[in-house]
């Protein structure tokens, strides 16, 4: 297995080709309506990702917000390329060891999918040839690129597509890794030391969706499959141990058929109404009600071969529903799951019968309110029938919540890239060079090793401080005096359990805030312990530290309260204290803390169930 990574970066700086702000907005100000149409490239060809989007046939709604342009709404040619963007990747460039080009040229990249108004996205190769070590492996970086981000996708429905524009025109890094990752657990190790790269640089938004990584995988004898906008890190390795698994089931399947003799399907689709107007209920019975058709397919020598194999969820049937999804369909039937949904024994036969299938064939049957749109739903699949005899077909897929993907759109190539003729190339000088190589950040191994010999901190939390950008703030902290122990559970686990339990919008806290947080358990307002809780209150609206106490009733507990409450816990335990001794110790324990948690230090809960526990000794 061979894999690869493209990192994407939303970086903080206004946006790449106008001076709007790169902020969302939920405000909308005006909406306009606009169909895209494919068109070749440099080459002269049309790509076959270009030519899949434009078959769908959408139209897309863009919805504008207070801060968008007419760069943005494409009403107006692009500005300079922004310089603090460009200085940005350069930075990259030199912390990855990559060669600078001589001249930044802009180029068009085709996109009709709607995610950008003009129907191509911009996009800069930066720098090539770096590398960055990670494990005691050194893996290639051929290309670090600077282009915009995608206009974000609001709601979809039958032949439209909502956008809104805030997003478009974010400058994205692209930091694109060789084939060098050989599994999941390397793949999300490359992808975290990129991601520290990035935040090193102190110019990166943070938040969901603004860092993305495409993840390439292929395995032996089979192409390069890309998937799509990887948000979570945590999941790589679960998505590209899936795919693996995808292609091995595929490359069975392929030899099966090769060795049976199967071939590609031919003929057209065929009306199977008569053959299936009986059958009571089900997808097909709910689609000839609402007066759909219902067209089949025969899959020569494909018996057997559509559902799971043994020790596997992934099936080459879902592959062709996925062909049918992509186009707008709910899925389709094949025969290796029926009898089933509807279609018992008899209806099988008589549609066996209609699209006269042998017993080694398969077939696949669809369903919707329009013949062209089943037809052509049904050409996919026939095109990825064919491509079953000949293995794995490069494409491009989404990633699901299970950790699975799902077909999107062919695999793009070069035919879509042509030079952008509104902005002139951009010299690299050496003095622009020798001033960004003045200003380099420290590399996260650097920042690594000094945490954890300035603050005495373990390897775990200095990394996931690095990791996680927090440097800054963890020094900050670290130097007002407060401990840093304290301060990296703070941050690397209180504040992020609490923005996780937050209703949206995820809420930001500032140092001042999290600075007076700690002081106040410095002072013995509330024990350390309640930090989460007070977290927690603050993000739910508590306007300040006394008013989050009083929500958790987390005010500090005296040593007298303390020490009766544990006295009354014993009291109600004294059979166990006698029966089990020690033992008893930490079911009684675990009481008082329920009662007690954040409102006195551990410590002291501990010593105080102690002494209560003694009294009743005899």
């Amino acid at each position: 297995m061979k894999v690869g990574l493209e990192v994407h970066q939303q970086l903080a700086t206004t946006k790449l080709f106008c001076s709007c702000p790169s902020e969302l907005s939920e405000t909308v100000t005006g909406t306009f309506l606009r169909r895209l149409r494919p068109t070749t490239g440099e080459n002269q060809n049309l790509d076959p990702a270009v030519a899949f989007e434009a078959s769908r046939a959408l139209a897309f709604r863009y919805e504008g917000t207070p801060d968008n342009c007419l760069v943005e709404i494409d009403e107006e040619p692009p500005h300079s390329l922004n310089a603090e963007a460009l200085d940005v990747a350069l930075t990259l460039s030199f912390l990855l060891e990559a060669t600078p080009v001589a001249e930044v040229v802009v180029m068009r990249k085709m996109v009709v999918d709607g995610s950008n108004t003009s129907g191509f996205q911009r996009t800069a190769l930066i720098a090539v040839d770096g590398h960055l070590d990670v494990g005691g492996r050194r893996f290639s970086i051929p290309a670090i690129c600077l282009e915009e981000d995608a206009a974000r996708k609001i709601a979809s429905s039958s032949g439209e597509v909502v956008y809104r524009l805030d997003r478009l025109g974010i400058p994205l890094i692209e930091i694109a890794t060789g084939p060098d990752i050989a599994n999941g657990e390397e793949a999300r190790a490359v992808a975290e030391e990129i991601g520290a790269l990035l935040r090193a640089t102190g110019k990166v938004r943070r938040g969901i969706g603004s860092i993305r990584e495409d993840l390439n995988v292929s395995t032996e004898g089979g192409r390069r499959i890309e998937m799509k906008g990887v948000q979570d890190l945590r999941k790589i390795a679960e998505y590209v141990t899936r795919e693996d698994g995808r292609q091995r089931v595929l490359l069975l399947a392929q030899e099966e058929l090769r060795r049976r003799g199967a071939s590609a399907p031919v003929g057209p689709a065929v009306d199977l109404r008569e053959a299936v107007e009986s059958v009571p209920s089900g997808p097909l019975a709910e689609g000839l009600r609402k007066g759909g058709v219902v067209l089949g397919l025969a899959l020569p020598g494909f018996h057997g071969l559509l559902a799971s194999p043994e020790g596997s969820d992934e099936r080459l049937g879902r592959e062709f529903a996925d062909q049918v999804r992509a186009l707008g369909l709910k899925g389709l039937l094949h025969s290796d799951e029926l009898p089933g949904y509807g279609v018992d024994a008899d209806a099988v036969a008589r549609i066996r019968s209609t699209l006269h299938a042998g017993p080694t064939d398969a077939f696949v049957v669809v369903t919707d309110r329009t013949a062209e749109r089943a037809r052509q739903a049904l050409e996919g699949v026939r095109q990825r029938a064919g491509q079953a005899l000949e293995g794995i077909p490069p494409e491009t897929r989404d990633p699901l919540p299970d950790g699975r993907s799902r077909y999107s759109r062919p695999l793009p190539g070069r035919d879509r890239m042509y030079p952008e003729t509104d902005i002139a190339p951009i010299p690299i000088t050496a003095e622009r060079l020798r001033w960004v190589a003045s200003s380099l950040p420290e590399r996260p191994a650097a920042l690594r090793a000094r945490l954890s010999r300035e603050y005495g901190l373990g390897e775990q939390v200095v990394t996931q401080i690095v990791a996680g950008g927090l440097v800054e703030t963890f020094e900050t902290l670290a130097k007002r005096g407060h401990l840093p122990p304290i301060v990296a559970r703070l941050l690397t686990q209180d504040l992020p359990d609490a923005v996780a339990k937050s209703p949206p919008p995820e809420p930001v806290f500032s140092v001042e805030a999290l600075d007076a947080v700690l002081r106040a358990t410095a002072e013995g307002r509330f024990a350390k312990e309640g930090i989460p809780s007070v977290l927690l209150a603050l993000a739910n609206g508590a306007p300040d530290i006394d008013t989050a106490l009083a929500r958790g009733n987390l005010a500090t507990m005296h040593r007298s309260e303390l020490d009766a409450l544990a006295t009354r816990i014993a009291i109600s335990n004294a059979e166990m204290i006698r029966t089990r001794g020690e033992a008893a110790f930490s079911p009684l324990m675990g009481d008082l803390m329920r009662e007690v948690r954040g409102r006195i230090d551990g410590k002291e809960v501990a010593a105080a169930m102690r002494r209560a526990m003694e009294r009743l000794e005899p």
